[in-house]
């Protein structure tokens, strides 16, 4: 029986989730029910809670983190100044004379969003408030403009810099120690932040590529795509774009090089976020209160899940959740592949009710530290999970990134031509992940050479 605690926890847990409670109590209330059941059984030792001051303490002291409040400053600034549209006009311009300029100019403005925010919801429904009416006006097909749109929006889970990489990297981080101490390496080696940053830029960029690919393709057999170049103000171009790409290079390889921090460069970026959104004219004090706002509530929502799923992992630990999941792999056929595939199912399927903050505070800390001791790359997983992440935001019928566009697209536009508009760009996740699972190095290679 008390091997099922921890199964009825994550059970619970989800179930209450589908009814719309909000994720933080949930995973904390969830830990006190079961402890105060445990307590009152005698199948858990109260002792263990004391624990729990000292892992808030712990959160609190933890300078990694304090990149998340940053690197949102930095996006909401990019959003709400509008220099994300700007870009979008701009580099429709340019890319006019080519077949499928528009989608591929949406492709490339929201990389640079998705970047920097990390959050989908945001560059969904940005992007899809933006480009959307344009796209179709230019004749592009519903199917097409949704699932170039959709598609976007979630490649803040791959490219760097954004919040789910420094959620995940630093998540990762502390499952890798775990899993060395419990093979007896006392001096553990690290992996930052910044390793999984680096992992990430060859599968993203892959990633991008494929798309723009794909839609140079699709582009030949909708001619209503191809549109007649129109004149480029080079030095107005280059105005919008040179600002923003150049932050962007500037904040990402500060900390390749390893000139700064995680944190370090985050704060860089939010700053020349606001310096580049003042020398626009974009910046007063009613908006600068908007960016504010907007900041506090994405980062108490964060930490506010992030302690509850303390909470929740102290809990389900002392259960012997932990020792349950070690034994479920190490008895699946396959060994390490076997677990590994059972673990991108689990998380595939969770993504589908869970947002990639709850996934990477309340699963990665209970999976990964047992695949990380059965041999895992810690970076190479790392870029796996937010691969899969970002393909199960994406699959209908549950996909998040189908529901913030649909919540903005025009009526006319058919839920169906949204569903079946991002197909094309699953099976281009699923290759992209098929050839990570194949060729480990496209995310293993980078690290390795700059740390060497």
């Amino acid at each position: 029986m008390m091997e099922l605690i921890p199964l009825l926890m994550f059970v619970a847990v989800c179930a209450a989730l589908m009814f719309g409670y909000p994720v933080a109590f949930t995973l904390g209330g969830t830990a006190l029910i079961a402890a105060g059941l445990g307590i009152v059984t005698g199948i858990f030792d109260a002792e263990l809670l004391r624990a729990f001051p000292d892992r808030l303490y712990g959160i609190m002291q933890n300078g990694t983190l304090m990149a998340v409040p940053l690197f949102v400053l930095m996006g909401v600034m990019l959003e709400r100044a509008r220099i994300a549209e700007e870009l979008l006009v701009n580099l429709a311009r340019v890319f006019s004379g080519i077949p499928a300029g528009m989608a591929v100019s949406v492709v490339v403005v929201g990389a640079l969003l998705a970047a920097s925010t990390g959050i989908v919801g945001a560059t969904v429904v940005t992007m899809g408030l933006m480009s959307l009416p344009t796209m179709l006006k230019r004749g592009y097909s519903p199917k097409l403009a949704t699932g170039t749109i959709c598609a976007t929006g979630t490649l803040g889970q791959i490219i760097p810099p954004s919040i789910a990489l420094v959620l995940l990297g630093d998540t990762l981080s502390n499952a890798y120690q775990q899993a060395q101490l419990s093979q007896g390496i006392f001096n553990p080696k690290p992996v930052s932040v910044g390793d999984l940053f680096m992992g990430a830029i060859i599968p993203g960029l892959l990633l991008v590529a494929a798309y723009i690919l794909y839609l140079l393709f699709i582009a030949r057999r909708e001619p209503a795509t191809e549109r007649a170049a129109e004149d480029v103000d080079l030095l107005q171009t280059l105005k919008s774009l040179f600002p923003p790409i150049a932050l962007m290079l500037l904040v990402l390889g500060s900390i390749i090089t390893g000139a700064a921090t995680p944190t370090e460069a985050a704060a860089v970026g939010a700053l020349g976020a606001g310096i580049l959104a003042w020398s626009r004219g974009a910046l007063n004090w009613a908006r600068a209160g908007e960016v504010g706002q907007s900041t506090l509530q994405v980062t108490a929502m964060v930490f506010a899940i992030l302690i509850g799923a303390s909470l929740f992992s102290l809990v389900f630990r002392g259960f012997g959740g932990e020792e349950v999941v070690t034994h479920l792999f190490e008895s699946l056929p396959g060994g390490v592949v076997g677990a590994t595939l059972l673990v991108m199912l689990v998380i595939f399927l969770l993504g589908f009710i869970l947002d990639f903050i709850e996934i990477t505070f309340v699963v990665v800390p209970i999976v990964g530290p047992v695949l990380l001791a059965m041999g895992l790359d810690p970076v190479w997983l790392g870029v796996m999970i937010a691969l899969n992440l970002q393909t199960s935001f994406l699959t209908p019928p549950f996909g998040f990134a189908l529901f913030y566009l649909r919540g903005v697209a025009p009526a006319e536009v058919a839920t169906g031509a949204i569903y079946s508009g991002v197909v094309p760009f699953i099976a281009i996740q699923l290759l992209v992940m098929l050839l990570l699972a194949i060729w480990p190095s496209l995310a293993t290679w980078l690290p390795g050479f700059v740390a060497g």
